[in-house]
């Protein structure tokens, strides 16, 4: 089972009989609990019943609940048992996923339940993932998790069912990407992607963008504008130095006057309207603060959306002016 631990899995060895009453029965998986129809219906099968799952820290069956009832309704002494390990967390996905491919069927109700359990205790799988394990669509654990992203883990990653983990905000490592090839342009793509924590052919992708002058992120791969606001917010940005290019706020004045004092930018056109734009932009926490206040509730989105649309603009606009600085040997 991809996303539990490997001590949870179940070893392909001989079973274990152990006293029947050492079992826990639970209802690990079922809603309702077991069938009574079912377990009558095993009890008069003349043939020894398959050996059951047991999680071995605490006893309790992870998948046979019917069987072990129906040795029990035999007067059998013993069952046969293969234990596993792990985590409850970690049995109950195993379990899940069992009973989902063999046995009597679990409802609808028992597969969306396991389904909101699961992505309690595992918010790192995918919801592909917990789909194909609980038996729904990916649409009902993509409902289950957006009803709860209150209540659970917020996490950067998502582990897939090939395996592979995959980066929710993909703006993340682009970011450090275009950050280490700034720094140094002459860096493989094997080692942009190492630093970045990306694939290559993403490496690759920033790279190529940048030489176009273009945002290093594309706007799919961006966050909601009420997550980037949030994360981007000015007021949370009063200390120095926020970035590996960042200029500290208590220079930014210093900068500024120095540019306007440069004749080639005071006395052309785009140099006069680049200055008034970067001095408009040059604002300290207090009055971004007040900006944010003074946009009318209504108007919150379409303000969200257009900030970061003009911060995409001034990072395409940085990633062009940085290419035409010289790299020293």
């Amino acid at each position: 089972m991809i996303g539990t631990s490997p001590g949870t899995r179940s070893r392909d060895t001989s079973p274990t009989f152990v006293p029947v009453d050492q079992v826990a029965e639970t209802r690990l998986v079922r809603v309702a609990g077991s069938c009574p129809d079912h377990v009558s219906a095993l009890a008069q099968c003349p043939d020894d019943l398959p050996p059951i799952l047991v999680h071995r820290p605490t006893m309790q069956v992870i998948d046979g609940v019917h069987r072990l009832r129906a040795a029990k309704l035999r007067g059998d002494a013993t069952i046969g048992v293969r234990f596993v390990d792990g985590t409850e967390e970690d049995a109950f996905v195993l379990a899940v996923s069992i009973n989902v491919t063999q046995g009597l069927p679990l409802t609808l109700a028992d597969r969306t339940a396991a389904a909101s359990r699961i992505l309690s205790s595992h918010p790192h799988l995918s919801d592909r993932l917990i789909a194909s394990t609980a038996g729904v669509s990916t649409k009902t654990v993509a409902a289950i998790r957006q009803g709860s992203t209150g209540e659970m883990t917020q996490l950067n990653a998502r582990l897939g069912r090939d395996g592979k983990v995959r980066p929710l905000d993909a703006s993340h490592g682009r970011t450090m990407a275009s950050q280490a090839i700034m720094k140094n342009p002459d860096l493989s793509l094997r080692e942009i992607a190492r630093i970045a924590g990306i694939s290559v052919g993403t490496a690759r992708d920033v790279r190529e963008r940048m030489r176009r002058g273009e945002d290093p992120i594309p706007s799919r791969h961006r966050l909601s504008a009420g997550q980037r606001a949030e994360k981007n917010a000015p007021g949370d940005n009063t200390g120095g130095d926020t970035g590996a290019h960042s200029t500290p706020r208590a220079e930014r004045g210093r900068f500024l006057l120095s540019l306007r004092t440069d004749p080639s930018l005071r006395f052309s056109e785009i140099g006069r309207a680049l200055l008034r734009l970067l001095d408009a932009n040059t604002l300290d926490a207090a009055q971004w603060d007040r900006l944010a206040a003074a946009v009318p509730q209504r108007w919150s989105p379409v303000v969200a959306d257009l900030a970061l649309d003009c911060a995409a603009d001034w990072s395409a606009l940085a990633c062009r002016v940085r290419a035409q600085v010289p790299v020293s040997a």
